[in-house]
């Protein structure tokens, strides 16, 4: 079967499908820089038209702006489509006259939102914060349905040594048991987390079960971190995995001399290297590295979707058509043995 941007793929036994591209909206709250409104909603709606119908954003994303952008879209919608945003983060008035726990010491992979909206982060994975959090996402969307829910960089990539104690909100202080909750009533259709290190979905899997994982950046061309140990285990448990950052932060996207960011920093030389190993195959078989980089996830049986981002309606565009486009099956092996040389030299 040829699998297309706008082909639909089912969430395990959720009931659920996402389409095998999906949108994601972090641009949109001004990561790296600022999208104006209707640029924005210009490139929602051409997403819309093209066929995808998964959509994803986050309380983080512009310090809530993201989600107004996004159910401004959706709340016109009436078509059938799949809607997912996170718990973790409760925003509030930095300005507010109660007591505020201590702002956490900067995340170095977060780099902060041009525009965001006049809120502050609070990170709370309790049974009651978890409760709030749906609450307050379905105001800001204007929409009562949401479909997933992904406890948002939970772990220590993110937290350092307060990890143990927000880990402790989730299972002990009953975050999962809220989420479970929220599928028992009805209110979502299936619940995972969002994160960048594939670590912490395994353990969470010792504490509940889980139909649907955003993983961003451990499952790409670049970097295959969670290959041999983490997608068997994703298969094995039936969990599906929407796959971002498969661009690992644009340098697989970026032309050749371009903007060398990898994990959201300056990409070190060595990585450099191996992409330019990559570029060089792509050279020979007359193929994007771009187009090779967001179709190679799609290809393991284990992932559902692949979610990127963009910034306009023509960045939009370019994403599917690097999605559509035809990729000989001699690229991969290439590819494979590329990649092999160039960590190994």
């Amino acid at each position: 079967m040829t699998i297309t941007a706008s082909t639909p793929r089912p969430v395990s036994d959720t009931g659920l499908s996402l389409t095998a591209l999906g949108v994601g909206t972090a641009p949109l709250g001004g990561l790296y820089a600022d999208v104006p409104r209707e640029q924005a909603l210009a490139m929602l709606e051409r997403a819309w038209d093209l066929g995808i119908r998964y959509f994803d954003t986050a309380p983080m994303y512009g310090l809530t702006r993201s989600e107004h952008l996004l159910g401004h879209v959706l709340r016109e919608k009436h078509e059938p489509y799949a809607l997912s945003t996170k718990v973790g983060r409760l925003m509030t008035n930095s300005r507010a006259g109660r007591q505020l726990p201590p702002e956490p010491p900067k995340n170095p992979l977060d780099p902060g939102f041009h525009n965001a909206l006049p809120f502050r982060e609070v990170f709370d994975y309790s049974y009651d914060a978890i409760m709030r959090s749906y609450d307050d996402s379905q105001q800001r969307l204007g929409l009562r349905d949401i479909d997933l829910l992904y406890v948002h960089d939970i772990g220590p990539v993110t937290h350092g040594d307060a990890n143990a104690r927000h880990w402790e909100a989730l299972t002990r202080g009953g975050g999962f048991r809220a989420l479970q909750e929220l599928k028992g009533a009805g209110d979502i259709k299936g619940f995972g987390l969002g994160v960048n290190e594939w670590e912490v979905i395994r353990d969470a899997l010792e504490e509940t079960d889980l139909d649907c994982c955003m993983l961003a950046g451990r499952y790409s061309l670049l970097d295959r971190d969670a290959e041999e140990t983490f997608l068997p285990l994703a298969q094995k448990r039936g969990v599906a995995l929407a796959l971002g950052g498969v661009y690992n932060s644009g340098i697989l996207a970026a032309p050749k001399g371009g903007r060398r960011k990898f994990n959201y920093a300056d990409a070190p030389a060595e990585v450099v290297a191996r992409v330019e190993a990559l570029r060089g195959v792509c050279d020979d078989h007359r193929v994007p590295l771009a187009a090779a980089a967001i179709r190679f996830p799609i290809r393991h049986p284990a992932v559902t979707s692949v979610v990127i981002g963009a910034k306009t309606a023509e960045q939009l565009q370019q994403n599917v058509d690097w999605f559509g486009q035809n990729l000989p099956d001699s690229l991969w092996s290439d590819l494979d043995t590329a990649l092999a040389n160039a960590e190994a030299a």
